[in-house]
């Protein structure tokens, strides 16, 4: 199947080479660390975003950045496989995995066009990565072809609230009035930033799920605690424990 590669593609391969340096410090920490979930770094035991056995299951993480999330499924017991859109990020993570001694395949590609066979999977996850900087309309269709019936889709992102409410500087904390509407949205783009984000209403993205034969399992919408820390200026403890700031989709692919 021809694809052809979209234009937001190049721009977010060039944001995240340029930003490979500034991650790799929180990427290293990570790999040092238990599983722990955006910007606020929420355990996982408080939000309970793995599946409960991963041992011996084949998993993509879909836009891996450094690959902290793979080497926690790693030491979990499954076997997973990188892949990204950003050769500065992979390189980072071929770093870690030398420094850590913890080895898993890692791969130069998009979610739009997964270099895998069709049923290849029991679980295809991601945190941001693809889950934001990938079309839904493109890679959600993918992520099913990979996974095998029964397989689990996990997927973290900013909430809607954040995406209606967050400023367009981004060193300016996120207030309580709405700057954007909630019907349409899709393709974001932000002044100070030259990647490319995508949001869906809740409705869209169980249209979509269920157009791809998932089945929604759950919607974890992260509560932070007051008094958390974050290295982000946009995000506010305060805001987090009012609204989420962060939302887990799990869905099933049916058969």
């Amino acid at each position: 199947m021809s694809f052809n590669t979209p234009d937001y593609v190049f721009a977010n391969r060039a944001d995240w080479d340029q930003a490979a340096a500034e991650y790799a410090g929180p990427g290293r920490d990570c790999w040092q660390s238990q599983p722990k979930w955006g910007v606020f770094g929420v355990s996982e035991s408080d939000v309970q975003v793995l599946p409960p056995d991963l041992k011996g299951k084949q998993v993509l993480e879909a836009g891996c950045g450094t690959g902290y999330v793979s080497a926690w499924l790693a030491r979990r017991g499954a076997l997973p496989i990188g892949l990204d859109n950003s050769p500065q990020q992979l390189a980072n993570a071929a770093l870690f995995q030398e420094e850590f001694d913890l080895a898993f395949p890692l791969v130069l590609g998009v979610a739009e066009a997964l270099p895998f066979a069709d049923d290849r999977f029991d679980v295809v996850i991601s945190e941001y990565g693809a889950a934001l900087w990938s079309d839904p309309y493109l890679w959600i269709p993918e992520a099913a072809r990979v996974l095998r019936p029964g397989g689990e889709l996990i997927l973290l992102t900013n909430s809607v609230f954040i995406a209606m409410c967050a400023n367009d500087d981004e060193s300016v904390p996120t207030d309580n009035v709405l700057k954007r509407p909630y019907f349409g949205m899709h393709r974001m783009e932000w002044p100070d930033d030259d990647g490319v984000e995508f949001h869906l209403t809740h409705g869209d993205w169980i249209r979509l799920l269920r157009a791809n034969d998932f089945e929604l399992a759950d919607l974890v919408e992260i509560e932070v605690p007051a008094g958390a820390e974050t290295r982000y200026p946009w995000a506010s403890a305060d805001w987090a424990s009012k609204w989420p700031i962060e939302e887990v989709w799990k869905a099933t692919k049916a058969g």
